[in-house]
């Protein structure tokens, strides 16, 4: 079951992953609420350990509409199996899929180009927004901002010698707002394919409102297409980004996503485009949901090895996916107590069973 308006919207790509230059069509339109009318695209987020190609497989197919889907970093110059899984094309069939790197090292980020681009790929993306602290010490992911001088010396080498078109995901810095403006002037000076900003500095993590002022500047600023990232959970979050955004024509979907995964069909339904279309039946979007949830179960039973390590993916899924239900505390805390698959079922089959969606 694929979960659907009435008004046929959610047309997953016909791209299969990007082995060819293509521009995915939009995938609908978002209401300024009122306002005006604008082309939306949506992406998926790249969140380590969480969407990985069993994650966006078993997603596209059970609700699919996804723009662009961007997969965790990959770190390693000689990519490990893990994170050549993840990108092999039969792994991304019917998805427009970017791979992201991770590195402050301009070799290492163009020998990664260089095998991707012998998978078909011609877009990359470099990480460039991780707050996590491990990452930043090592001077990577949002830390890189830290260092802008050295940061420029390596988007000069890349953008010269890369094979493949380059996109960005960026924070607004480290510390402080005015690290921001000479970002800018440094991101201006290269042929981005896209600046996916996420308008916190890294020491925000993800608490606080995000800066939207920043985005506004980045759009002043620049020439290359932008994608908003941040806190979108629900049409009325969108909203409020549109409200203040009104340029906004793409955004970036994570932990919204994770949370609710039939989040971009309601994100969907509140477009001008589908105006008097209806979404699914709770009963209908629940069913969807468990499908998902027993395929992603499935898929990581043949991936990983052993019940431990099948759990302990699918465990780090319920820090999310527990928010889509009226009261489950009691279930979800059985389902952590689950040692072994079988147990882990009757625990998640019972909060299927009891608890509403919200």
């Amino acid at each position: 079951m694929r979960i659907s308006l009435n008004k046929g919207f959610g047309k997953t790509p016909d791209t299969k992953y990007n082995l060819r230059k293509h521009t995915p069509e939009c995938s609908g339109t978002l209401a300024g609420y009122g306002k005006a009318y604008i082309f939306m695209k949506y992406y998926l987020a790249p969140m380590e350990g969480l969407t990985t190609y069993n994650f966006r497989t078993n997603w596209n197919r059970c609700y699919g509409g996804m723009d662009k889907y961007f997969t965790p970093f990959i770190s390693n110059r000689h990519m490990n199996s893990r994170e050549r899984n993840d990108v092999l094309p039969e792994h991304n069939v019917g998805m427009y899929t970017v791979p992201q790197i991770l590195t402050n090292k301009a070799e290492e980020f163009l020998s990664l180009a260089a095998q991707l681009a012998g998978y078909g790929y011609h877009e990359v993306n470099l990480n460039l927004g991780c707050p996590s602290g491990t990452v930043v010490a090592r001077n990577r992911g949002a830390g890189f901002l830290g260092t802008p001088r050295e940061l420029e010396d390596f988007l000069d080498e890349i953008f010269e010698k890369c094979p493949l078109e380059i996109s960005i995901k960026t924070r607004i810095g480290m510390d402080y707002m005015d690290e921001w403006a000479p970002l800018l002037k440094i991101y201006q000076k290269f042929p981005l394919k896209e600046l996916i900003i996420h308008p916190r500095l890294q020491k925000e993590g993800y608490q606080g409102v995000p800066h939207l002022e920043a985005f506004a500047e980045a759009a002043d600023a620049l020439q290359c297409p932008l994608c908003y990232n941040g806190d979108i959970t629900s049409p009325e979050t969108l909203a409020q980004v549109l409200e203040k955004l009104p340029m906004v024509d793409t955004v970036m979907i994570g932990r919204g996503i994770l949370q609710n995964p039939g989040l971009l069909q309601q994100l969907k339904a509140a477009s001008v485009d589908s105006e008097g279309a209806s979404l699914p039946s709770s009963e209908d979007c629940l069913a969807v949901l468990k499908e998902f949830h027993n395929s992603l179960l499935a898929g990581y039973q043949v991936i990983m090895s052993g019940d431990t390590n099948t759990l302990y993916k699918m465990k780090d899924l319920w820090t999310f996916l527990s928010r889509s239900f009226e009261s489950p505390d009691k279930y979800v805390k059985k389902i952590r107590k689950a040692t072994d698959v079988s147990d882990y079922k009757l625990a998640v089959n019972a909060l299927f069973r009891e608890c509403a969606l919200k």
